[in-house]
């Protein structure tokens, strides 16, 4: 042990050891605030750790990093964690991913451990959360709450803020056995007109009534129409195409326009004809549930969402014998078949173009009361 005297006076405390055959060096801290008798009691309790076969360094540092953890709080570490995939990443959440892991964040998991220091965390807190979260049958929420809890604190272990991980294949509880997963309700094809008809008749916004005939005409998901702005669309070419980024998929999508949607949109841009084309109040768009609030208030609450859209063109369409590769394309699936689907990279437009005018005038015939005949595709 000596006493290392810098150039600009201070006085430092310094032990040189050999670990492993290398030669390093422990800082015991600074002279007058560590004594001479309190460094001799640092350097007897250094000794002690050699003889036991642990570096004094190593111990330090593992130390101090429980210590900032301590400090450190759930809250903190999710932020960065939610940033990181978000905003920081090569291929970033898509926007409607970002927005249920923040509604998730905020309404779920930061009342019950924001506060909290990460490295005080128990496992028998999470399971706590996840049972409370079960409780109210959000089985669907609460595997993929289970997922992030997973992710964050892997992130606190990968940065030595934690010794471990308490998520780790958190599993669900004896509540979610036999649970099956939420499918998105849909009515039948024939149910539509009754659907709008009550629709029509709710007190919300035309902008959300619009919204969801679009959903019907398009059966793009709701996320990409409710976000959908006036700059990603050629009205006269009769194309909107959603931009990767906020696509599932992170693949740029085009959506045929056919008559009755341009038509729509004319109604929509007689209200907004700037940003987005579903914002009602401060430019903003309309929320995540508005649409199936909409729909509850047309007593189609757990028959029908706006998600349900996709499902009933899906199998309407089926049915009637379209090309499945036109439906797919449509629904920007990635198909069962992965290989097949990366090398497929048709687009189908002018088949899809003329499927779903199809499908809008069986919608406007089925609506006047017409008697609709399938209208029968073969697989080209």
């Amino acid at each position: 042990m000596y006493l290392l005297v810098n150039p600009a006076g201070s006085k430092l405390w310094r032990m040189k050891y050999r670990f492993d055959g290398k030669e390093k060096t422990l800082s015991i801290g600074a002279y007058p605030d560590v004594t001479l008798a309190q460094a001799r009691l640092r350097r007897e309790k250094a000794r002690q750790q050699l003889a036991e076969g642990v570096d004094p360094n190593e111990l330090l540092k593992e130390q101090r990093q429980l210590a900032r953890a301590k400090m450190l709080t759930f809250k903190v570490v999710a932020e960065r964690w939610y940033h990181g995939k978000a905003v920081l990443a090569k291929k970033p959440w898509a926007l409607a991913t970002a927005e249920k892991a923040r509604l998730y964040l905020d309404k779920d998991i930061y009342p019950a451990l924001g506060g909290r220091p990460i490295a005080d965390i128990t496992r028998i807190e999470l399971i706590k959360l996840n049972e409370s979260i079960e409780k109210r049958g959000a089985f669907d929420i609460a595997k993929k709450i289970r997922q992030w809890l997973g992710a964050i604190f892997d992130d606190a272990l990968d940065r030595g803020e934690i010794q471990s991980n308490p998520a780790h294949n958190l599993k669900p509880s004896y509540r979610a056995e036999g649970a099956e997963t939420k499918h998105h309700p849909a009515i039948r094809f024939n149910e539509l007109p009754a659907m709008l008809s009550a629709v029509d008749d709710t007190g919300s916004h035309k902008l959300i009534k619009l919204a969801i005939r679009l959903l019907m005409l398009t059966a793009v998901r709701p996320a990409e129409l409710r976000l959908a702005r006036w700059s990603e669309f050629d009205l006269d070419a009769g194309a909107w195409t959603i931009p990767a980024e906020r696509m599932k998929m992170r693949r740029a999508h085009s959506v045929p326009l056919t008559q009755q949607v341009l038509d729509a949109l004319q109604q929509v841009k007689a209200i907004n004809h700037n940003g987005y084309l579903f914002a009602i109040r401060g430019g903003q768009p309309i929320s995540e549930n508005t649409i199936n609030k909409t729909l509850k208030l047309a007593g189609y609450g757990g028959k029908h969402t706006g998600h349900g859209f996709r499902h009933l063109l899906s199998t309407e369409l089926n049915e009637r014998g379209y090309n499945r590769d036109w439906i797919e394309t449509q629904l920007a699936h990635t198909g069962e078949d992965k290989i097949r689907a990366t090398y497929n990279k048709a687009q189908y437009v002018e088949q899809r173009q003329q499927m779903m005018q199809e499908w809008a005038d069986s919608i406007d015939a089925l609506v006047a009361g017409a008697h609709v005949v399938a209208f029968k595709r073969g697989r080209a």
